[in-house]
Order: C-alpha cells, then structure tokens, then sequence
C-alpha cells in the first residue's frame, strides 16, 4: 500500500526512485540474457536489504551458500555510508546500491523488481544482520515448492510440529513482544489462521507472489501485517514455517525511540484502509 491511499502522497524523493529511471534502468539492465515474464521456477534469488552492515553481511552470505551451495544472493545496500557494498561483493554477492537510504520496504521491492526482471521463479528474503539463520532457507523453499502454498513466513515462535511455544526462546523487548502479540492476533482474526510471527521478515515466495510485491500497493517502510492481510485477500495461500532467530546485540532497532508509536498508527491505519479496499 502506498502513502498517497493513506490520504498523502509517498515523499517525492522515494516515488523517483521507486518509478523513475532508477529502477528503470536496473530491471533493463538485469534483464538482458533471459526470457523476460517467463519466470523459471528451478531459479532462486535470495535478496538480503542492507544498511550499514559491513561487520555482519558476509557471515549472512557465507551461511547462505554454505546450506545453499550455488544459490543467487542479492545484496540491496539502502545508502549505506559503511563498506557493505565492498564486503558483501567480496563475499560473491551480486549488489544494487540505493543513492540513499530508502527505507527497509523499498529495498525489498528493489529486490523484487530485480528477480521479476531476471525471471526468477522463487525468492528468499532475509536480513542482513544475521538475525535470521541461513540453516532454515532450505525449509521455506521445501514449503514453498511443495505446492500447497504461495508465501512461507518463517516464525521463531513455532516448534518444528507447529505448535505455538512460548516467546522464551526469542527474547524480545517487551513492547516489542506485546505488539507482535496484538498485531499477529488482528492478524490471525481477519485471515482466518494463526500468526504467531506478524513482523517476520524471513519468508520465501512464489512467482506469483513475486509479481504482486513488485506493484505499488507495496509498504515502502514497515511491510508486516498489512503484507500478510493483503495478500490473504489478494487470494494467496499463507503458511508459518518454523524457524531459528538470533538476538542482534549491539545494533538499534528500526523500532527504537518513537518509531513504535509511529509503527502503531502507521499499522492500524494501513490493516483498516486494505480492509476497505475491495
């Protein structure tokens, strides 16, 4: 969902980069060599967002390839003012480097408009702090090329049978876990199925789904529950897969200072404008 259906208009500045001859160019660049709309399904890109990551992006890659061997890693460094582009190249990345720092749903869509261009036919999205562990990229493929559903979220409050357990083994802040509770709750309510994980960024898609994040009705700052809701509504099958989440320590959140009140309203705001939408 864009700002401007919120009543305001995305700031200009990210609109151009988001339409503009930068992502133009890039989708024609990245293009040439392949079969344009003609996804492949036995094709995977793995796209990692970035900023300013340099001290930990290699050890993301590294632990991609190693339970991945020869798999498509993407690197999109969002204004990084650091050597995270160098560092991530070094590591046999391929990178694509915003101007300035966007905004973590923009540089997911950056992703996803470079593997819709290259014809992929599946995609890992993950971060590049090494809070998601590169082991599970392998189970959300195996849900997603079982064929039974579209978008597989990883959940680190799911056991391997898929039961909900409890938030001990993933410690976060209070608030934070209090608004994942209320969030994956709206969630659960209005798709029909449990969310445990509503800010989960570690998921895999379909082509399908790829083409769909790729439009603009894409979040450019927080895509979470909304995403989730969204999609459910647009007809795509949803399924939580358990996976394994670290801590990060030594690193500020996006969620830090007043961003949780901003996330809140920005939220609610966004779940109620797509519960309108037809």
């Amino acid at each position: 969902m864009t700002s401007s259906e919120l009543g305001s208009k995305e700031p200009k500045l990210t609109r151009k980069i988001r339409s503009g001859p930068f992502m133009r160019t890039m989708g024609e660049c990245h293009s040439k060599g392949t079969r344009e709309g003609v996804p492949s399904r036995d094709r995977r890109l793995l796209i990692i967002p970035a900023h300013n990551e340099e001290t930990r992006i290699v050890g993301v890659i590294e632990g991609i390839f190693r339970h991945l061997p020869g798999a498509d890693v993407l690197v999109i460094d969002d204004g990084s003012t650091d050597r995270t582009r160098e560092v991530a190249l070094r590591a046999g990345a391929r990178v694509v480097s915003h101007p300035f720092n966007l905004g973590y749903g923009a540089a997911l869509q950056t992703g996803y408009r470079y593997a819709l261009a290259k014809g992929y036919g599946e995609l890992v999205q993950m971060d590049g702090d090494g809070q998601h562990d590169p082991a599970f990229v392998p189970h959300l493929l195996a849900a997603i090329e079982k064929g039974d559903t579209d978008v597989a979220i990883g959940s680190r409050f799911l056991s391997p049978g898929g039961v909900v357990s409890d938030y001990a083994p993933y410690q976060a802040p209070l608030m934070r876990r209090l608004g994942m509770r209320f969030f994956g709750t709206v969630a659960s309510l209005i798709i029909g199925q449990k969310v445990s994980d509503p800010t989960s960024g570690y998921q895999a898609m379909n082509s399908r789904v790829l083409e769909w994040v790729s439009g603009d009705r894409f979040p450019f700052d927080y895509p979470d529950a909304d995403v989730i809701i969204m999609l459910h509504r647009a007809g795509f099958r949803i399924r939580e897969v358990p996976v394994r989440m670290l801590e990060c320590r030594n690193k500020k959140s996006m969620h830090s200072g007043w961003e949780p009140l901003y996330y809140v309203f920005k939220m609610l705001l966004s779940i109620f404008v797509t519960l309108l939408r037809k």
